[in-house]
């Protein structure tokens, strides 16, 4: 469980533990919920006064929807993200639900298909009339369902690192953007690692092409220099030609983005090809490959790469441990958590801490309650929602190692505030 603070008076960083013994026979929660507000999670205000505006609320349970790709090329990264917000609500149920209310879940699939995601989402909003969404991985499928929420005023917490470039009244974005992820992340590989030249490579949507868009404006700011750029569609599984040129260029880092079901092939072909990461000529740093992706991959096909993410599964500290432990046994002893899997899992939480703060499940009243939660105990660390939508937090870097874990290498000592307009990268 999340110790919340509703209101941020500093910026002391620093987590504070609390272990409760609370049910046994349940999951294991991860850590003791506080909730800093009068209004405890057990308390039952009537439902006409939290409920105005005619949501799937009643006197018992609240309705919420989980929107996520379980088939398809998308299925192999946004498994996690299904089960990390299922485990939340698990464990908020446990406590008492929200309000006095236990949450029930609606679950569609947007089948890695961009409109079955639009009109899931319409599905869940206008007919199922749920309190909030938890969904999305890729962008395109974000972009999907915007004008959806936007149009029916429904909530949506998205989970995934993405490139920035928006701020959506009707989304709160758990996962990184540009400047968190991107622009610290090729910071790192020029200061530590010396690197020069970059060859930009991506799946052909919208969030690796604008992502390297700000790389490549990033990297030549720095007076630096990209040698080569391609894209391939979601599912391509056929990378022999881009490695030969890759090889050809010989660039000082491979800067990867490939989504999906792809990266199964392309980090095979790669190794195939005689490129061995470990030895870092070329070095490769990805921002799309999590825990999750190499569970598919092989831990042998990409050891020595790198990553630049906010969360692995491997950070030593309490909150992760005995999250990743409740994760674990729930799923299974061999299940492993990527970036987004635990960013997802911040999404019930948030939502929870707004909804107890607002003291409704109205859209307009969580809206302007969220910024300012703080959540001192997510598995990565403290987080904070800006009034932006999106949370600070820190970048780290991980080397992939041949177990399928990541090695964390580099942590910013601060974190970084989201700014999804950064000047001079639109």
């Amino acid at each position: 469980m999340c110790i919340f603070n509703y209101e941020s008076g500093s910026r002391d960083n620093s987590p504070v533990f609390k272990r409760r013994s609370f049910i046994k026979t349940l999951i294991a929660f991860p850590l003791g919920l506080i909730l800093a507000s009068s209004t405890l999670s057990w308390a039952n205000p009537p439902t006409s006064e939290v409920n105005t505006t005619g949501l799937a609320v009643t006197d018992d349970t609240v309705t919420v929807g989980i929107l996520h790709s379980v088939t398809g090329t998308m299925a192999i990264s946004e498994t996690g993200s299904v089960q990390a917000e299922k485990l939340a609500i698990d464990q908020i149920n446990a406590m008492g639900g929200v309000l006095g209310r236990k949450i029930e879940y609606i679950q569609e699939d947007g089948a890695s298909d961009w409109p079955t995601f639009a009109e899931k989402s319409k599905k869940l909003l206008v007919n199922d009339k749920v309190a909030a969404v938890f969904g999305c991985w890729t962008s395109a499928s974000r972009k999907a369902v915007l004008p959806v929420f936007e149009q029916y005023n429904g909530m949506l917490y998205y989970p995934t690192f993405y490139e920035g470039l928006e701020q959506s009244p009707n989304v709160i974005y758990t996962g990184q953007e540009a400047t968190q992820q991107i622009i610290a992340g090729i910071d790192w590989v020029v200061k530590e690692k010396g690197a020069k030249t970059f060859y930009l490579l991506g799946s052909d949507y919208i969030w690796p092409r604008t992502s390297n868009k700000i790389a490549r404006k990033h990297i030549e700011k720095l007076g630096l220099k990209v040698v080569g750029e391609e894209y391939y569609p979601l599912g391509h599984a056929q990378f022999n030609s881009v490695i030969n040129k890759i090889k050809l260029k010989k660039p000082d880092v491979i800067y990867a983005i490939v989504v999906g079901g792809s990266n199964v092939a392309f980090y095979k072909q790669l190794k195939a090809a005689g490129i061995d990461l470990t030895k870092e000529k070329p070095l490769l740093l990805t921002i799309s490959v999590t825990e999750d992706e190499i569970l598919g991959i092989g831990g042998e096909n990409i050891e020595g790469a790198y990553a630049a993410m906010k969360y692995f599964q491997s950070l030593d500290n309490p909150n992760n441990q005995a999250f990743v432990q409740a994760f674990k046994d729930k799923w299974g002893k061999d299940i492993v958590i990527g970036d987004v899997t635990q960013a997802a899992y911040l999404g019930p939480w948030l939502w929870k801490a707004a909804v107890e703060k607002a003291g409704s499940f109205d859209i307009d009243k969580i809206r302007a309650a969220s910024p300012g939660i703080e959540l001192t105990t997510a598995p990565e660390g403290y987080v904070r929602i800006h009034e932006n939508h999106h949370l600070w937090s820190k970048t780290r870097v991980g080397l992939a190692q041949k177990d399928g874990q990541y090695k964390v290498v580099y942590e910013s000592e601060e974190l970084i505030e989201p700014n999804p307009f950064p000047v001079g990268y639109q």
